[in-house]
C-alpha cells in the first residue's frame, strides 16, 4: 500500500455536476450490497462514472499539492466563484471544508470540498472522512456522491476507496444504545441513505472490490463498538458467546462455546480461577473459518482477553477510572470481529479464534495474593496480584491453541496492562514476538493501516522476574518496571516454545476519544490490522 495517495483531479475541469464531471468519461453502474447492521440496512454504496442527476451533494476530498491551484481553478470556472476568493477561503488543510452553492439551468447545486491535508495516510483519509460524516450527518442529504478522479489512480485508488467509505459508514455510529430518546432517522441517516462513489472507468472493478472491503469492515467495527462500549452489565460472558454464534451463523464460520461445566471438566483453571469472584458463569468461544476452494491453507490462531469488567478482584483498581473496564475484552472483540471479516471476505487462510470470556470481580470466593492454581498446560501458577487477571485467562487459551489446532502462527490480542500506557501512550500498540519476520509484518501492517505497533523487548533477562518460590511461575513480577515486557514472559511460559507467536498488548488502543462520545470509547482496533495481515499471509 502507497500511503502518501495523490488527490488531485484528473485533467481537472468540473462541467455540471448533475450531467456529468469531467469531460470524456462514459457512464457505468457496478454497485455493491447494501451494508447491514443487526439486520437494519445502513446504505447503498453505487459506483458510477459520472455522477446521477438526482445527487444532491458532491462531495470533492482535496489534498494539498501541485495540483491544488488547478482543482481550485476548476471549481471556481464551473461554481462561478472568485479564485482569489476560493483561495482565501479554503486550503485543503486536514478535515477542513468549505461549502459552495451555485445555480446550473435553474436548479441549485451544492459542492462540498473536503481537506484531506498534506500527503494524507490511509487513518488520514479514513478519519477524515469519518469526522465529517459525523458531524454532518443529520445535515446531509439522502443521496451524496463523492468523486474520485485522481492522478495515478490505478495505483492509489484502492486504498484511498476503502479508508473513504469506511469512514463514511462509521461516522453515522450513535453510541447512545441505552438512551430512551427516540431516535430520528433523517436524510443521511435513514435507511434509504445512498453514496455514488465517482470513478473513472479504467478503475472500476478495483474500486468493487476496495468498497467490498470498507464495507465489510466498517459493517463488523460497527457491532464491535456497540460490544466494547456496553456495560458490563449488558455484556456478561454469555453475550460474547451469543454474538460469535450468530456471527457464525450468518457469515459461515463455525462456533462452539464451552459452559462452566465443560471448562471445569476441560481443566481450564486460569480461567476458573478468576471467574471465581463472579456471579457470572465464564464461558470459552471457540471459532474457525476454513477458506472455501483453498487447498492447504496455512493455519493462524487468534487468542483474545475476553475479561468483561477488572474490578482488579480482590487487588482492587482505584475508582477514578474504573468505569473503563467495561472495554478489558477489547482483545476479544478484536479477535471476533476478525473471524467475522475473514469469513465474510473468505480470506484464503484457516483461522482459528479463541476468547476465554469472564468478568473479574470481588467476592468471598475471589481467589487471593499467594494462592496458587492450575493452567490448562498442567504447569502451576502463584498469584502476587489478582489484578494481572487477563494474563491467566490467556495462558489457558494460548495452552488450549497450541495443543488442539497446531496453528503455523499464533497471536494473541489483549488490553493487558497500563504499563504499555505508559510506554507509548494511546499511540501504538506494544508488540512482542520471539520470531523477527513475525514482528516484522505485524509491524508494517500497522504502519499501513493507521493502527500501529511498536515492538519491545522480550529477553531471557527478565524471565527470572517471573520466578516463583512455591510454583512453576508467578503471575506478577512485584517490580514497577517493565510490567508489559514481563506480561509478555509469563504468556510466552505457555506456548510450548511456538516458534512464530506474537502477543500486541492493546490497553492504550482499544478505546480513545473521538467525535463519538465525551468520554472514551471503542475503536476497534486490531482488526483492519489483522485483516491487512491474514490479507498478505493467505
Amino acid at each position: 500500500m502507497n500511503n502518501n495517495c495523490k488527490v488531485s483531479f484528473k485533467n481537472p475541469k468540473i462541467v455540471n455536476f448533475g450531467k456529468k464531471l469531467l469531460l470524456n468519461l462514459e457512464h457505468n453502474d457496478c454497485s455493491t450490497k447494501p451494508t447491514s447492521q443487526k439486520g437494519i440496512l445502513i446504505m447503498k454504496i453505487t459506483i458510477k462514472n459520472t455522477p446521477s442527476a438526482t445527487l444532491q451533494l458532491l462531495i470533492i476530498p482535496i489534498a494539498k499539492g501541485k495540483n491544488f491551484d488547478k482543482i481550485l481553478a476548476a471549481i471556481a470556472s464551473t461554481t462561478a466563484v472568485p479564485l482569489d476568493l476560493l483561495k482565501q477561503d479554503f486550503k485543503g488543510n486536514a478535515r477542513e471544508t468549505h461549502t459552495l452553492y451555485y445555480t446550473d439551468k435553474g436548479k441549485s447545486k451544492r459542492l462540498v470540498l473536503l481537506g484531506l491535508g498534506e500527503k494524507p495516510k490511509f487513518s488520514d483519509i479514513l478519519s477524515t472522512f469519518r469526522s465529517f460524516t459525523f458531524s454532518k450527518k443529520a445535515q446531509l442529504p439522502t443521496k451524496v456522491g463523492i468523486t474520485f478522479i485522481f492522478e495515478n489512480a490505478p495505483k492509489n485508488i484502492d486504498h484511498l476507496l476503502e479508508a473513504a467509505v469506511n469512514g463514511i459508514i462509521v461516522g453515522r455510529y450513535d453510541i447512545g444504545r441505552f438512551k430512551t430518546d427516540e431516535k430520528k432517522d433523517k436524510n443521511f441517516l435513514n435507511s434509504k441513505a445512498t453514496v455514488e462513489v465517482i470513478v473513472d472507468k479504467s478503475v472500476s472493478s478495483i474500486a468493487q472490490k476496495a468498497i467490498e472491503k470498507g464495507n465489510h469492515i466498517a459493517e463488523t467495527q460497527l457491532q464491535i463498538f456497540d460490544l466494547v462500549n456496553a456495560p458490563s452489565n449488558k455484556k456478561v460472558p454469555q453475550v460474547l458467546a451469543d454474538w460469535a454464534i450468530k456471527s457464525g451463523k450468518a457469515n459461515g464460520f463455525k462456533v462452539k462455546v464451552l459452559d462452566k461445566k465443560a471448562i471445569v471438566k476441560m481443566g481450564l483453571h486460569g480461567l476458573l480461577a478468576v471467574n471465581r469472584g463472579s456471579e457470572f458463569p465464564p464461558t470459552f468461544i471457540i471459532m474457525e473459518h476454513k477458506p472455501k476452494g483453498v487447498k492447504n491453507p496455512k493455519k493462524v490462531g487468534l487468542v483474545g482477553k475476553g475479561v468483561t469488567f477488572d474490578t482488579g478482584g480482590l487487588s482492587i483498581k482505584p475508582s477514578q477510572n474504573m468505569h473503563y473496564m467495561k472495554s478489558d475484552m477489547g482483545g476479544a472483540a478484536a479477535v471476533m470481529g476478525t473471524m467475522e471479516v475473514a469469513a465474510k471476505m473468505n480470506l484464503p487462510v484457516h483461522l482459528f479464534g479463541i476468547v476465554p470470556a469472564t468478568d473479574n470481580s470481588v467476592d468471598a470466593l475471589s481467589i487471593k495474593p499467594s494462592d496458587v492454581i492450575g493452567s490448562y498446560s498442567g504447569k502451576t501458577i502463584e498469584i502476587i496480584d489478582t489484578d494481572a487477571e487477563g494474563r491467566l485467562i490467556l495462558a489457558d487459551g494460548l495452552a488450549y491453541m497450541e495443543k488442539h489446532f497446531s496453528p503455523e502462527i499464533m497471536i494473541d490480542l489483549a488490553t493487558l496492562t497500563g504499563s504499555a500506557i505508559r510506554a507509548l501512550g494511546t499511540v501504538a500498540g506494544a508488540l512482542f514476538s520471539n520470531n523477527d519476520d513475525l514482528a516484522k509484518d505485524l509491524y508494517d501492517c500497522g504502519q499501513t493501516t493507521g493502527e500501529r505497533l511498536w515492538r519491545l523487548p522480550i529477553w531471557e533477562d527478565y524471565a527470572a522476574q517471573m520466578k516463583s518460590d512455591v510454583a512453576d511461575i508467578k503471575n506478577f513480577s512485584g517490580r514497577p518496571t517493565a510490567g508489559a515486557i514481563t506480561a509478555a514472559k509469563f504468556l510466552e511460559f505457555f506456548i510450548n516454545q511456538h516458534p512464530k507467536w506474537a502477543h500486541l498488548d492493546i490497553a492504550g488502543m482499544a478505546v480513545a476519544d473521538s467525535e463519538y462520545a465525551s468520554q472514551k470509547s471503542a475503536t476497534g482496533f486490531g482488526i483492519r490490522l489483522l485483516i491487512e495481515f491474514l490479507s498478505k499471509v493467505g
